[in-house]
C-alpha cells in the first residue's frame, strides 16, 4: 500500500452502492437506504475513512467497531440506550464505541464522514504502545550519541 496523502470533498463525492446495508430487521419505519464509499484505509488495515449517507427512515444501529463521525449535511436524531435523544446536524461530531446500540431517526437525508477503527485487545494495545515508547527513547538516546534515526531504523529492520 502506498503512503500517499489522500483528499476528497465529502459533500460532493459520488457514493457507490451500500457496502453495509441497514439490516431489514433493524428498520423501524420508512425505507431507509444507505450508500457509502471508503476513501482511505490505514496501512495496518485497522481503520478506514468512509463517506456515508442515508435516506429518510427510522432504524436501529449496532456499532461493531469504534466510529467517530462528522456530519456533512442533513440532520438525524439519535436515541441512546437510555432513551436520551440528540440532534446531529452539519458540523456536529460524535463518537460511538464498539458494542453500543442506538436508534436513528432521519427526517430527510443525512451524510457523514466516519473514521471507523477496529478495536484492539487491550493487552496487545498496551504492548504496542510500550514498544513505541521504548523505540522513541532509544532513537532520542542514539541521536544524542551521534547515530541518526535513519541508521537506527535500518539496523532494526535488518533484525
Amino acid at each position: 500500500m502506498s503512503k500517499q496523502i489522500r483528499m476528497t470533498a465529502p459533500a460532493t463525492l459520488d457514493l457507490g452502492p451500500e457496502l453495509e446495508a441497514i439490516r431489514e430487521d433493524w428498520v423501524l419505519s420508512g425505507q431507509p437506504k444507505s450508500r457509502n464509499k471508503i476513501v482511505a484505509t490505514s496501512q495496518d488495515r485497522n481503520s478506514w475513512v468512509v463517506v456515508w449517507e442515508c435516506s429518510a427512515g427510522r432504524f436501529n444501529w449496532h456499532y461493531v467497531q469504534d466510529e467517530s463521525v462528522v456530519v456533512i449535511s442533513g440532520e438525524a436524531f439519535m436515541i441512546d440506550e437510555h432513551g436520551n435523544e440528540r440532534r446531529f446536524g452539519t458540523g456536529d461530531v460524535g463518537f460511538f464505541p464498539a458494542g453500543t446500540t442506538c436508534t436513528w431517526r432521519v427526517p430527510d437525508g443525512f451524510r457523514k464522514v466516519a473514521l471507523v477503527r477496529e478495536t484492539v485487545w487491550r493487552p496487545i494495545s498496551f504492548l504496542v504502545n510500550a514498544w513505541k515508547k521504548v523505540f522513541r527513547s532509544v532513537v532520542r538516546l542514539d541521536s544524542a550519541a551521534g547515530t541518526s534515526a535513519r541508521e537506527l531504523r535500518m539496523s532494526i529492520e535488518r533484525l
